[in-house]
């Protein structure tokens, strides 16, 4: 045994390409990414709210500090680990780990989500501001990258004792600066409770609709009542993190956690990125109110097409996960037992019919319609409320980028043929 987990540490340590543009990206992402959080939210605070404005407008020490904000964040995140353990829903079992083992993941997301949302109900009906969620966004995105840090180094330390199988094939390359930053252990847990599972859906993807929520309470504590701007946003996104929950099981089978360690990467990502920039199309229409009166032609049509658009976005969103990860899960289900695959010398099969005939990333498309749907209600007057659509739009190419390498690396000459097969990677005909 002893020689075998040598050569593995060998092969781990000098065989990876290194990603997010290696050391230098690993210095400036974790310097530059928590200063992108707190200079969006301060933009979405001030009247031009214009992204080119130089210099931005600068917070103050008492702006950025509230001693209410690390008790409520770390109250939230330990309110989610009492639900995750909670004897709630089923257990699923991951996909093969390389020792051949399965490790088990408790899927009650969703119970979380709607318990979540029974407290919110009764701490509004018992009068608390939640509107004050609005003065508490910097020092909450403060509290978050400083949450994110200090978990991101624990989980570095933690990884020297780590068995080699548990570490990531992308995370130990030896330079301490990128393996902090990448994460050297693919699935660090503490007993049964998975860190990085954990993180992916719980505290910052429901954080999300509760910051929603929070400003749009602000927007009826200002204008009496909620725009239909802002029950939009609320709206559309509500559903996707419901839906995200609903198949939570869904997630197993993702590059975050069958790829990827879990370092400050994912840590602030999940923790900080998605409360705090996601929901920046509400924290937006707080200080910049759009009129969508539900009189008139022009808005009636303009609001179909943000409805319809969303609707096309989700259902091809959902419905080409739902094939992926059925035919990841169990190839001969009777869903997927009759699309057409390319046979790869690894024995698993490339699916080449169906959603997955269409683009390799049908998923991304549908992802990419959501994103621009949920920010049409804040108008066209600003570029800040784009910033998501415009990021991720980013993110998913780059995400397909790692994916195209990996594949091609692992499915060899196979990974050429579907190519030829199907050509284009998001957007049918364009790219």
């Amino acid at each position: 045994m002893r020689p075998n987990n040598q050569a593995l540490k060998h092969r781990l340590s000098h065989d990876t390409e290194r990603e997010f543009g290696g050391t230098l990206g690993a210095i400036c992402i974790p310097v530059f990414l928590p200063l992108t959080v707190l200079y969006l939210i301060c933009m979405s605070r001030s009247p031009e709210a214009s992204v080119l404005q130089w210099p931005p407008p600068l917070p103050s020490i008492d702006q950025l500090w509230d001693p209410l904000a690390p008790v409520l964040l770390l109250g939230w995140i330990a309110l989610h680990a009492l639900l995750y353990l909670m004897p709630l829903g089923k257990v699923s079992e991951g996909l093969v780990l390389r020792d051949g083992t399965r490790l088990k993941y408790p899927i009650n997301g969703f119970h979380a989500l709607c318990i979540s949302g029974v407290m919110l109900m009764l701490l509004l009906g018992l009068g608390a501001p939640l509107g004050y969620l609005f003065e508490l966004l910097l020092p909450l995105a403060v509290c978050a990258i400083a949450v994110s840090f200090l978990l991101s180094v624990y989980l570095y330390i933690r990884s020297f004792w780590a068995p080699p199988h548990a570490l990531a094939l992308g995370g130990n390359t030896g330079n301490p600066l990128y393996d902090f930053f990448i994460g050297r252990e693919l699935n660090p847990r503490i007993g049964n409770f998975d860190l990085k599972y954990f993180c992916e859906l719980r505290p910052g993807l429901i954080g999300w609709v509760v910051i929603n929520l929070g400003m749009l309470m602000k927007e009826v504590e200002l204008r009496g009542s909620p725009s239909l701007a802002m029950i939009l946003v609320n709206s559309f996104q509500l559903l996707y993190v419901a839906d995200a929950l609903w198949n939570e099981e869904a997630v197993l089978t993702t590059m975050d956690i069958v790829h990827d360690g879990f370092g400050f990467m994912l840590v602030f990502g999940d923790l900080a990125w998605v409360p705090y920039t996601y929901s920046l199309q509400a924290a937006f229409l707080v200080m910049h109110p759009q009129t969508l009166s539900s009189l008139g032609a022009a808005t009636i049509v303009a609001l179909n097409v943000k409805l319809y658009l969303f609707s096309i976005g989700y259902y091809i969103f959902r419905k080409s996960n739902s094939q992926k990860n059925q035919f990841r899960r169990d190839p001969t289900h009777p869903s997927v037992a009759r699309l057409e695959t390319i046979a790869t010398a690894t024995g698993k099969r490339l699916l080449v019919s169906g959603w997955w005939g269409l683009v390799r990333h049908p998923n991304y498309l549908g992802d990419l319609l959501m994103a621009l749907a949920w920010s049409l209600p804040c108008g066209f007057s600003n570029l800040l409320p784009y910033f998501y659509v415009i990021y991720f739009t980013v993110l998913l190419i780059h995400r397909e980028a790692r994916d195209e390498r990996q594949c091609r690396a692992k499915y060899g000459l196979a990974w050429d043929t579907y190519c030829r097969r199907i050509p284009y990677r998001i957007f049918p005909y364009i790219y």
